[in-house]
């Protein structure tokens, strides 16, 4: 079976395509590099809080490339494997505590609704 994870030339090839847009639309890109560099500065909260933050928010939202760069990001930081792994228990557990509370609301008012309406 063919390994569908990144490697690291895949994230050149996206570097490059990033790149190839930047120069065709950079009326958008520009302020967009802005605006994320400047998020990533170090404020209120440090570079490493900042690149957890963002490595959990990549894992749930299941983006293979962003996942890389923080991962990547985290390591630079002076965060641990064992800290990263961590971090990939709580984003599991955001995600799987979603679902449930969707299942326990949406689900259950919309199948609600189906057996009201058989009773009537």
């Amino acid at each position: 079976m063919e390994d569908q994870h990144i490697q690291d030339e895949d994230v050149f090839t996206l570097k490059e395509a990033i790149g190839e847009l930047s120069e065709r639309i950079p009326n958008v890109m520009k302020p967009y590099h802005s605006f994320t560099e400047e998020c990533f500065k170090e404020g209120e909260l440090t570079k490493k809080e900042k690149h957890l933050i963002a490595l959990g928010i990549s894992l749930a939202a299941q983006d293979e490339y962003c996942v890389h760069y923080h991962v990547t990001g985290c390591i630079d930081n002076g965060i641990t494997p064992e800290q990263i792994r961590e971090v990939s228990a709580v984003s599991a557990a955001v995600q799987a505590g979603a679902v449930m509370a969707q299942a326990a609301t949406e689900v259950e008012w919309t199948l609600n609704s189906f057996e009201e309406n058989e009773n009537h």
